[in-house]
């Protein structure tokens, strides 16, 4: 069955997490620099392998620290059933990534559930993000991920995205862990 997408208003936080974003690391990505500027990625396999559940640390029921009035919510249906979510941040006050800009938009959040992953749901709430954000005159979409999230890095990838900064500093209690800033052209 095809996966249905459709712009939704704010869900309720608890409802919006009940399709998971855990996943199993497996492997990381290393990451340096390239010759021409840009930066390089080299699978990792790691052993043992484990569980990371970004919802543990920074849930859907924090995002409300923010004026949520300029977000983006998208929801992703097949059969009836939820499948999966998009948030993205636009034009908000105390959001660093966006970085004071107008033309900016953050993809916050993506996720989709274990059982329909790799089967397009997470490309087509990510095309409608770039969409909505366009229609808002943003020229750039940022995401953010980690070294640890594999299949993010591959999906960003894919989706025509390029890796623009890493901080390997940017989570003190996670010193295992290397922030990737991705950036989407807009514009074009």
């Amino acid at each position: 069955m095809p996966i249905e997408i459709a712009e939704e208003p704010r869900p309720d936080p608890t409802e919006y997490a009940r399709v998971p974003i855990s996943f199993e690391v497996r492997s990381v990505m290393d990451v340096t620099a390239a010759d021409d500027g840009g930066f390089t990625l080299s699978e990792r396999a790691i052993d043992p392998p484990y569980v990371k559940d970004y919802d543990v640390l920074d849930g859907p029921e924090t995002w409300a620290q923010f004026d949520l009035t300029n977000w983006g919510w998208f929801a992703a249906h097949r059969d009836g059933r939820r499948v999966g979510g998009a948030a993205v941040a636009f034009d908000t006050p105390g959001v660093h990534m966006l970085e004071g800009r107008r033309d900016l938009a953050v993809l916050w959040d993506i996720r989709v559930v274990p059982d329909v992953r790799g089967h397009g749901a997470g490309a087509a709430l990510f095309r409608a993000v770039e969409a909505w954000a366009a229609a808002r005159g943003c020229r750039e979409l940022k995401i953010e991920t980690q070294n640890i999230n594999v299949p993010a890095c591959r999906f960003y990838a894919r989706m025509g995205c390029r890796l623009a900064a890493i901080d390997p500093t940017a989570y003190p209690t996670l010193p295992d862990e290397v922030q990737l800033l991705w950036l989407k052209d807009l514009a074009g």
